[in-house]
């Protein structure tokens, strides 16, 4: 597949449409194969969330991120991607997501950095979008601030996205987490007693959990993690998040590692880590966590 800016730039002036026909014609799979998913991350930038470990823009390279998309899909044993919409237009474009796995992004207006960051609105796919686009799930992150009102403008909107999942059959992915503000910046509570309660608050979202799907982060101790997915049945896959060089990504592994064995989660949804890992080797990176499934 030979990427060309120059040419998905003249596709979308000159042939806006070929974004549809692309995703009419994609050849679909079912969401969960013979093993565990094997999911890659896309949609940060649409939060305006472009670093990945040292390098604060090194998400802002469209080029760049999409060949290491297209690269990391190549790969034996990766499902499928999650990205924000003008992501996945590129890569229905590039012919990239055949016989994957696509997950659209549907909350992205809480801005990484603002003071509506916790008013996170969805302004990304809507559920009638990803049933026209024969998409075959969606993504949204629910953070709750006590202390932040615009927690509860997310947390209706989130129980109703997931209401019109369901009514459409279409699973949805809930990252939730417990959160606060530090010093104006927006911390996730990565202890064990607060991802069971951000997991506790996400499982009980809606008229039905019958498509929910939780996306959870490991804890800061990770043999925490068997209580902490404990309150919920509902099916679960490990989110990355970013690390920190060589020794963060082996740490990572290891995390990843211990959780999988745990019954409810089904697999993995990892983004920078694997996209920009400290060695540049998005191949390698990308074969090790499909070798943890």
């Amino acid at each position: 597949m030979t990427l060309s800016v120059a040419d998905l730039a003249r596709t979308r002036a000159r042939h806006p449409e070929a974004v549809a026909e692309a995703a009419a014609r994609r050849a679909r799979r079912p969401l969960l194969g013979a093993g565990r998913l094997m999911i890659i991350a896309a949609d940060h930038p649409a939060r305006g969330a472009l670093s990945a470990g040292d390098r604060p823009l090194a998400m802002a390279d469209r080029a760049g991120l999409l060949e290491r998309l297209c690269l990391a899909l190549s790969r034996p044993g990766v499902d499928g991607v999650l990205g924000s919409a003008d992501i996945l237009d590129d890569l229905l474009l590039l012919g990239a997501l055949e016989h994957k796995v696509v997950i659209g992004s549907m909350n992205r207006g809480g801005l990484a950095g603002a003071a509506f960051e916790m008013d996170d609105r969805f302004t990304g796919h809507r559920p009638r979008d990803l049933a026209r686009l024969g998409f075959d799930a969606g993504k949204l992150l629910l953070r709750i601030d006590y202390d932040d009102p615009g927690s509860l403008t997310t947390l209706h909107s989130a129980a109703r996205a997931v209401d019109e999942m369901a009514a459409r059959r279409l699973p949805v992915f809930i990252e939730p987490f417990r959160s606060r503000r530090v010093a104006g910046r927006v911390l996730n509570d990565l202890s064990a007693e607060g991802v069971t309660t951000a997991i506790a608050v996400a499982s009980g979202l809606a008229g039905t959990s019958a498509y929910t799907w939780l996306k959870v982060p490991v804890t800061e101790h990770p043999d925490d993690m068997a209580r902490v997915l404990a309150t919920s049945t509902l099916p679960a896959v490990l989110l990355g998040g970013d690390v920190a060089g060589a020794a963060g990504q082996e740490a990572a592994y290891e995390k990843w590692r211990a959780a999988l064995r745990l019954p409810t989660v089904q697999g993995l949804v990892v983004g920078r880590s694997l996209l920009y890992p400290a060695d540049g080797d998005v191949a390698g990176a990308v074969d090790t966590a499909v070798g943890l499934l």
